[in-house]
């Protein structure tokens, strides 16, 4: 019987773990990305190359997306194309902290069939395929159900506070939280943790494919910042920003947000 997409996801993602966390153990080498993208290390590196053979060497049919690779826009031909990032949250990565992931997605026709989200300081492993629900360690996990954004607990970034998003210039009064990975924030809101998640700017896809399917099998809405349904796979490889929480919240900062 063929292996399914999430369990080779699930396989390489935690193999991935291994590969990172031994190059925690033993140093590496970083640099700086042009034009203030960030930093790039050597871990990062290796684990795109891991990633890359294994996966296509099961899917060989499957385009391919990553942070860490070129773009081969014939990605964009194939009916299902993998779309990875092999450390989500570098910063943390190099800093020793625990809230980097790898972060794995297969995407059909445009939408998102099969994601996993793997945090191996943490030993969260997050998953889900389209119609089955989504896990945490192979527990179902479930979104917040929170009815109202007063009090609510969102997962933001600083400037997204800033009154030139909001409806007269004032943001609606919420709790606001902060992780380094935006994958981890989408497992986080889909664990029921935390009512929300929000990134106003332009996001690249990689960071938040497999996240917005964990996201929403567990009953959490998503949706770019404007309100409308994300598709994967696109030329470009970015979306307009993404929100996902407990559907009447999102209702509440879509109206409240000026764009």
């Amino acid at each position: 019987m063929p292996v399914r997409d999430i369990d080779l996801l699930m396989s390489a993602a935690q193999r991935a773990g291994e590969i990172a966390l031994d190059f925690v153990k033993r140093g590496f080498d970083v640099e700086e990305k042009p034009d203030g993208a960030g930093p790039v290390t050597e871990a990062d590196l290796a684990v795109d190359r891991f990633l890359k053979e294994t996966l296509l060497s099961a899917r060989p049919e499957y385009g391919w997306l990553s942070e860490e690779s070129d773009d081969d826009l014939t990605r964009m031909d194939r009916k299902m194309c993998f779309v990875v990032d092999p450390i989500d949250g570098t910063r943390s990565f190099v800093n020793g902290d625990d809230s980097w992931a790898h972060s794995l997605a297969v995407v059909q026709d445009g939408q998102v069939c099969a994601g996993v989200v793997f945090l191996p300081k943490r030993g969260l492993l997050y998953s889900a395929s389209l119609g089955q629900g989504a896990y945490l360690n192979s527990k179902p996990i479930q979104a917040s159900a929170k009815d109202t954004l007063k009090d609510a607990d969102i997962l933001t970034v600083k400037r997204s506070l800033s009154p030139e998003f909001w409806n007269n210039g004032m943001p609606p009064k919420f709790t606001r939280s902060y992780r380094p990975s935006l994958a981890y924030r989408m497992c986080l809101v889909a664990e029921g943790r935390f009512d929300a998640m929000m990134t106003l700017r332009d996001t690249w896809e990689w960071d938040i494919c497999a996240g917005s399917l964990i996201a929403s099998e567990a009953g959490a809405r998503v949706s770019d910042r404007f309100g409308h349904q994300l598709s994967f796979n696109q030329k470009g490889a970015k979306t307009l920003g993404v929100l996902a929480g407990a559907p009447k919240i999102l209702d509440e900062l879509h109206q409240a947000l000026e764009f």
